[in-house]
């Protein structure tokens, strides 16, 4: 199937590792020129247009997306907000700090509005497409990522609020919303599994198994399949989906 992405230009965040460089990889197979921003530019990323980014600053979004449009040619096709992160709170609310709760803000929401509101104006000029990363904690949220949780339901709700005031203007906005996912973040070395099973004497193999025991798959999404609702979303077959939020979960989720 054609999804009318070749020729197409892209700027993924978050795009070094995990679903970043997954998404970065299937755009740049569907024939798409990519800029890749992310803090540290990795040999993963040699065949793309890697560029060094601090979303967390208040004026690295900008910074990224204008050396990205210079990389692309002076435009702008599809912008991904795929960049974030997630602490595990083990010690409970009362342990969160403002500095924990900022951060987690930081990356996980406001990163995401500032690369929105540098990358738009390029948008608008060619009707473009945004897609955004977000989780499936906006709905779902949970104590142990209490922060992580607030944030993407904000992003959640900038996301379908934005899409009703730039829909009529030819620009599509729509999220995804993973559950867990088969990455360093879940499951490599300080990563979720491993955080959540230290503090609870747990081995991070019983964790990552408890993580999806409710899902109706009983496994973790690959970064691949986050990726190619991506590709869809971002392509002309979508071209009438917008303010849609995408769940990609296993059935984790199980209300209507």
């Amino acid at each position: 199937m054609d999804l009318a992405l070749k020729g197409k230009t892209a700027l993924v965040t978050g795009a070094s590792k995990g679903i970043g460089l997954a998404i970065v990889r299937a755009l740049a197979a569907e024939g798409a020129t990519v800029a890749a921003g992310a803090r540290h530019i990795t040999p993963d990323l040699a065949s793309v247009h890697g560029i060094t980014a601090d979303l967390s600053t208040p004026d690295g979004p900008a910074a990224l997306v204008e050396s990205a449009v210079a990389a692309l040619g002076g435009h702008l096709d599809i912008l991904v907000n795929n960049v974030g992160g997630v602490r595990p709170r083990t010690g409970g609310f009362l342990s969160v700090t403002d500095d924990d709760w900022q951060q987690a803000l930081t990356i996980n929401f406001l990163s995401a509005v500032r690369t929105t509101r540098a990358a738009l104006p390029y948008l608008l000029d060619r009707q473009g497409t945004i897609v955004t990363v977000g989780s499936v904690n906006a709905s779902l949220p949970d104590p142990l990522v209490i922060d992580y949780s607030a944030a993407k339901a904000a992003l959640a709700n900038f996301s379908k609020a934005l899409s009703k005031e730039v829909g009529p203007k030819g620009v599509r906005v729509n999220t995804i919303s993973p559950g867990p996912v088969a990455t360093d973040l879940w499951l490599g070395a300080g990563g979720v599994a491993e955080t959540v099973g230290g503090a609870a004497d747990l081995a991070p193999e019983d964790v990552a198994k408890g993580a999806v025991s409710g899902t109706a798959t009983g496994r973790f999404t690959r970064p691949e399949e986050v990726a190619d609702l991506v590709l869809l979303l971002a392509g002309g077959r979508a071209g009438n989906v917008t303010g849609a939020d995408i769940l990609i979960d296993g059935g984790l989720t199980a209300s209507l």
